[in-house]
C-alpha cells in the first residue's frame, strides 16, 4: 500500500498516480469504453495500456484491489478543466448593493434610486436601502419607514422584501432581494 492517500495528494499538488508512479502488485482494469477487463499485475495493465497508446490512471485506491483505468490523460485533463471553467461561469454570486437616501429625499432623487435599486435587482443582486439621519433627525423615524415602505411597493414587481425596515443605529434599513420566478 502507498503512504499518501489521495486526499493528501491533492491537498499538496501532487498529480494523481498515473503510468509507472502505480506500484499495487493487482489492479482491476477498465478499459477506454468502461467495460471491465479483469484483474492484472501493474506491470501488465502498464504495458496493455501503452500498447494502446494511453496512460494507466489510478481511479480508486479505496477498494479492494483498487481500480485502474485505461484514458488518454491529457485529454481527460483537459475535459476536467473545461467543465470546471464552465460551471464556474454559470454560478453568480448574490452581491449586497447599497442605495442611500435621507427621508427629506425630493422626488426626482427619489426616483433615480428607485432606478438604481431596479437596475441591481435586475441584475440579480440584493439592495439595501438606507435611509441616514443627521442630529435630532432620528425624531422622524416614522417618515423613514414610510419612504421606506413606498421604495418596497414600487419595486413590489421585480423585488420581495428580505428584511423589513429596521433601525440601525443612525440609520434606517430594509434589504430587497430579486423576486424568484
Amino acid at each position: 500500500m502507498l503512504d499518501k492517500s489521495k486526499k493528501e495528494r491533492k491537498r499538496n499538488g501532487i498529480q494523481p498516480l498515473i503510468n509507472e508512479r502505480i506500484k499495487y502488485s493487482q489492479i482491476r482494469l477498465i478499459d477506454t469504453s468502461g467495460s471491465q477487463l479483469g484483474i492484472y499485475s501493474s506491470s501488465e495493465a502498464l504495458n496493455i495500456a501503452l500498447d494502446a497508446g494511453l496512460d494507466l490512471v489510478l481511479i480508486s485506491e479505496k477498494s479492494n484491489p483498487p481500480v485502474c483505468r485505461i484514458i488518454d490523460y491529457g485529454k481527460y485533463k483537459f475535459t476536467q478543466e473545461k467543465k470546471a471553467k464552465e460551471a464556474k461561469k454559470k454560478q453568480h454570486s448574490v452581491t449586497l448593493k447599497e442605495v442611500k437616501m435621507r427621508y427629506k429625499i425630493d422626488v426626482h432623487d427619489y426616483n433615480v434610486r428607485i432606478n438604481q435599486a431596479l437596475r441591481f435587482l435586475q441584475g440579480g443582486d440584493k439592495v439595501k436601502a438606507n435611509v441616514t439621519f443627521r442630529g435630532r433627525e432620528i425624531q422622524h423615524a416614522k417618515l423613514a419607514i414610510e419612504l421606506l415602505n413606498k421604495m418596497a411597493q414600487d419595486l413590489s414587481h421585480i423585488s420581495e422584501i428580505q428584511q423589513p425596515p429596521a433601525k440601525d443605529g443612525k440609520n434606517m434599513i430594509m434589504i430587497l432581494s430579486p423576486r424568484k420566478i
